[in-house]
């Protein structure tokens, strides 16, 4: 796989399931049901579109499962009907977020047309804009150490699924004898790192957002020749 991505081992308890239910009938005597309902429609769709949002604007350090459900306008107890605990959450919204990249990838590349540098040049400027626009949520992909659990391995397929476009474009490259013959993967890693540091850079202010078209052009014409010089 072209990156092996693993989660933070921590779980975070807002609360534990008994004061959970003592506070709901608290709430509950204290405001009308329609002002908190239970029931959201698809009410997972709306915690995880509400934690993105949080996770853009504040980080992650400010998601919370009761601050979640008071923004989405349930009560406090029911977002645990799909997320038990809040490490539940955060490996949901990583695996979300990878889904979304890999629209994302899948979309640009698509519309790229047939040659091969016009879809590499459409391919890496769809990460790196994904990866200035949401880098608290990148970091949340990329975080923490393996666990040998059920949802680490969902987030590992996850994440082999949308780098599943960069390696397919490698591979038509090496057909194409464009690119040096190899491991597909080595390859793509080489390029992977050229892109994921150029929208380090831009998110750690090193340089300007201005400047980020005309650098992955330099760096995918580099990648190209420096590829093409070691066939």
């Amino acid at each position: 796989m072209l990156l092996e991505v693993v989660m933070d081992n921590n779980v975070d308890y807002d609360n534990n399931g008994v004061n959970d239910n003592f506070v709901r009938r608290l709430q509950y005597a204290a405001e009308p049901v329609n002002e908190r309902p239970y029931h959201h429609g698809n009410l997972r769709t709306a915690l995880l579109a509400q934690a993105e949002r949080t996770v853009r604007e504040r980080g992650v350090q400010a998601l919370s499962l009761r601050e979640l459900a008071r923004e989405v306008g349930v009560s406090h107890g029911a977002p645990r009907r799909h997320f038990p605990d809040r490490q539940a959450l955060l490996d949901a919204l990583a695996e979300a977020g990878f889904a979304r990249l890999r629209n994302e990838l899948r979309t640009d590349v698509s519309g790229a047309g047939d040659e091969f540098q016009a879809r590499l040049q459409a391919t890496a400027a769809a990460y790196v804009r994904f990866a200035t626009r949401d880098p608290a949520l990148l970091e949340l992909m990329f975080a923490g150490k393996h666990r040998a659990d059920a949802n680490a391995a969902a987030l590992t397929e996850a994440a082999d699924r949308a780098f599943a476009v960069m390696l397919e474009l490698i591979e038509q490259g090496q057909a194409e004898g464009i690119l040096e013959p190899g491991e597909p993967e080595r390859v793509g890693l080489v390029l992977f790192a050229t892109i994921h540091g150029i929208a380090a850079l831009v998110t750690g202010g090193m340089i300007d957002a201005g400047q980020l078209d005309g650098l992955v052009a330099d760096a995918i014409a580099h990648f190209l020749r420096g590829s093409r010089a070691a066939v």
